[in-house]
């Protein structure tokens, strides 16, 4: 293999392995892709001969097309370069629309109802020539993820983030507390529960929010493994059940409807640490003057909203 055929090597190529591999066929991929078939076939075979390795195993009949070793390890690479690629698409579009341009924006669940419209309306009076679309998801890996890919510009996140793609920012710490039923015989009392105490009741947490995997494992270091007896994304619901006695949760109090009169919220000081929310950007990508603003005026809301969780704690 001469080391120069990989100049030969072209984007279109790439995105015929990635395509392959994700449809399990050439036809598949052709139709994702827009091409004909043969035509997926001829980059396959010439990035075959350009990398000099064998990159897709071809059973023939009706079983998928699946990668080698080779192209299992090529296809990491490509990914990486097309996400790459997309980024940069997404930087000149943000360089070329200035201060009336879009930004784009990802948020989850609590943070959009408690935080986001405070920011949503003071962003918009100072850029009114900017236009806002938030993209809404109970993973903030995937919404990491999303900004990595240039798919967004900005996000919320739980921090700790492990993307050194990713810049970050905190912009609150969100204590964590102890939702129960509001004549619960755990509320009420001077003593606040120990974490033991918590494990031993049946609990309701989250399906996808990183939060409850952290109080998960805080309970397991009792010795005591946490026995949860549902699980939502719904902030409503999880605060629901919770009220009607099936089980107790242990949640970031900035996911809690402070106006339920059903249930009582208990502090749980620093048994649990508490949960840091922040915003992320790509590192490498251009971060526009708008987007700028935005993770001020975020910042500036944050400080306001950990007073008031203070006082609420």
């Amino acid at each position: 293999m001469e080391p120069d055929s990989w100049l030969g090597v072209e984007l279109r190529h790439l995105a015929a392995l990635e395509a392959v591999a994700r449809e399990g066929s050439f036809g598949r991929a052709a139709e994702s892709l827009g091409y004909t078939q043969s035509a997926v076939s001829q980059q396959i075979q010439t990035l075959e001969r350009l990398v000099g390795a064998r990159l897709l195993e071809r059973p023939g009949g009706p079983r998928a097309v699946s990668l080698t070793e080779a192209g299992s390890l090529l296809l990491r690479h490509a990914e990486s370069i097309m996400a790459r690629l997309q980024a940069a698409q997404a930087d000149l579009a943000a360089l070329s629309s200035g201060a009336a341009g879009t930004l784009r924006v990802g948020t989850f669940q609590s943070v959009g109802k408690k935080v986001l419209p405070k920011v949503m309306r003071r962003f918009q009076e100072s850029w009114p020539e900017v236009d806002i679309e938030l993209r809404e998801s109970h993973s903030d890996l995937e919404l990491a993820a999303s900004v990595e890919r240039g798919e967004l510009d900005l996000t919320f996140v739980q921090l700790p983030i492990d993307n050194p793609s990713l810049a970050t920012l905190e912009l609150l710490r969100d204590p964590y507390v102890l939702v129960v039923p509001a004549a619960s015989p755990l509320g009420g009392r001077e003593r606040v529960p120990t974490l033991r105490e918590v494990a031993e009741q049946p609990l309701i947490g989250f399906r996808e929010c990183r939060s409850t995997e952290i109080v998960a494992d805080q309970l397991r270091a009792t010795g005591r493994e946490p026995h949860f007896v549902f699980r939502s994304d719904d902030n409503g619901i999880v605060q629901g059940l919770a009220a009607a006695g099936v089980g107790v949760a242990v949640v970031p109090l900035l996911t809690v409807d402070e106006n339920d009169h059903t249930i009582e919220t208990i502090p749980l000081g620093t048994r649990i640490a508490p949960r840091i929310v922040g915003i992320a950007w790509h590192t490498d990508r251009y971060h526009s003057a708008a987007a700028r603003a935005f993770v001020e005026t975020a910042q500036a809301v944050a400080g306001e909203t950990i007073a008031a969780l203070s006082q609420a704690a």
